[in-house]
C-alpha cells in the first residue's frame, strides 16, 4: 500500500523560509550590468564580427578559394572568386573574392571559417553590437568586411611588391608598403582604362 505523502507545515515557517532567501539576497553585490550606458570589455580571443585582412602594402589576404563558405556549419558564407591580372590586381594569388558577404542573420560566431581560412584572410574581431532592426543590413559586404588601409599601405588593386612574388607574401616576407606603387584603375571587360578615369575625375 502507497504511502500518504507527507503536509508541508502551514502556518508561519513557510513564509518566513522565503523572506530569508530574499534578505540573503538583499545585501549581495549586484550582478546586473548597466549596457548600453557601460560597455564591457570582451576578452581578447572573443569571437565577435570578422575582418578581412590586408598584406602590409594593401593587397587584400583573401585569394577566393571559398574554403570558409564550405567549412560554415550555417551557410552564412557567400563568396565569388575572380581571377587577378596584371592591370588589375588584387591579392597576390590568382583569385580572389570579387563578392564577399556574411549574413549575420545566420552566423553563430563559431569559428571554423577562420580556421579553415589558409590565408589568415578572416579574422574575427570583439566588436559583438550586430543587432539591426532590418534583416537585410544583418548581411555585411565585402567593403563592409575589408581592413582599413594603415599608414603607407596603397588601396588595391595595384601591382605586387617591386621584386617579389606571391610565395613571398604567403611566406610573409612581404613586411612593408611598397615605395612608389599607385593604385590600378579597375576596368571592367570590353571598358577602356580611359573611360574609368575620366568617371574617378569627374
Amino acid at each position: 500500500m502507497a504511502e500518504e505523502p507527507k503536509e508541508t507545515k502551514p502556518g508561519f515557517q513557510n513564509p518566513v523560509a522565503g523572506f530569508g532567501v530574499t534578505f540573503k539576497a538583499m545585501f549581495k553585490k549586484r550582478l546586473t550590468e548597466q549596457y548600453p550606458e557601460q560597455k564591457k570589455t570582451t576578452a581578447p580571443r572573443f569571437h565577435g564580427r570578422h575582418q578581412l585582412n590586408r598584406h602590409p602594402d594593401g593587397l587584400e589576404k583573401c585569394v577566393g578559394c571559398e574554403l570558409c563558405a564550405w567549412a560554415c556549419p550555417a551557410d552564412a558564407i557567400y563568396v565569388e572568386g575572380a581571377d587577378n591580372t596584371d592591370e588589375e590586381r588584387y591579392s597576390p594569388g590568382e583569385r580572389y573574392g570579387r563578392v564577399y558577404q556574411i549574413n549575420y542573420a545566420r552566423c553563430i560566431l563559431c569559428g571554423l571559417c577562420i580556421e579553415a581560412c589558409p590565408t589568415r584572410a578572416l579574422t574575427m574581431t570583439n566588436e559583438f553590437e550586430l543587432a539591426d532592426s532590418s534583416r537585410a543590413n544583418l548581411i555585411y559586404t565585402k567593403e563592409q568586411l575589408l581592413a582599413g588601409l594603415e599608414e603607407g599601405m596603397v588601396d588595391s588593386p595595384h601591382a605586387i611588391f617591386p621584386g617579389t612574388d606571391e610565395q613571398d607574401y604567403y611566406r610573409g616576407l612581404v613586411t612593408e608598403a611598397a615605395p612608389g606603387t599607385v593604385r590600378q584603375v579597375a576596368v571592367s571587360k570590353g571598358e577602356k582604362p580611359e573611360d574609368r578615369e575620366e568617371e574617378v575625375e569627374a
